[in-house]
């Protein structure tokens, strides 16, 4: 089998079982959703933004210069974004870029 050929294989698969399992809920649970999945509708996302918090906080250097500065930057300009726009994907993309931005040019 030609390489671009088995490549556009695997992307043809991936996509349909990434399509599949989105959509996999929505058959499952047609008419009556149950609680709990209710529930983990609206708790999940908040813990999941907690924890790429978290991670990705965990490797700032807090204790020598530049203390976290460009973490603690960017993470702040992603917030107030949030607040400002209501927009996560401006938020995130502003936030990444204003971290390289610092790491490779200020700090």
């Amino acid at each position: 089998m030609n390489f671009d050929v088995h490549v556009a294989a695997l992307v043809l698969a991936m996509a349909f079982f990434t399509w599949l399992l989105r959509f996999l809920p929505f058959l499952v649970f047609r008419k009556n959703t149950p609680g709990y999945i209710v529930y983990l509708g609206k708790v999940l996302p908040s813990a999941i933004i907690g924890m790429l918090v978290v991670y990705c906080l965990k490797d700032g250097e807090f204790s020598a210069a530049p203390f976290g500065l460009p973490e603690l930057i960017a993470a702040v300009s992603v917030v107030v974004l949030q607040r400002w726009k209501r927009n996560s994907l401006i938020s995130i993309l502003v936030g990444t870029i204003l971290y390289m931005v610092l790491i490779r040019t200020v700090f």
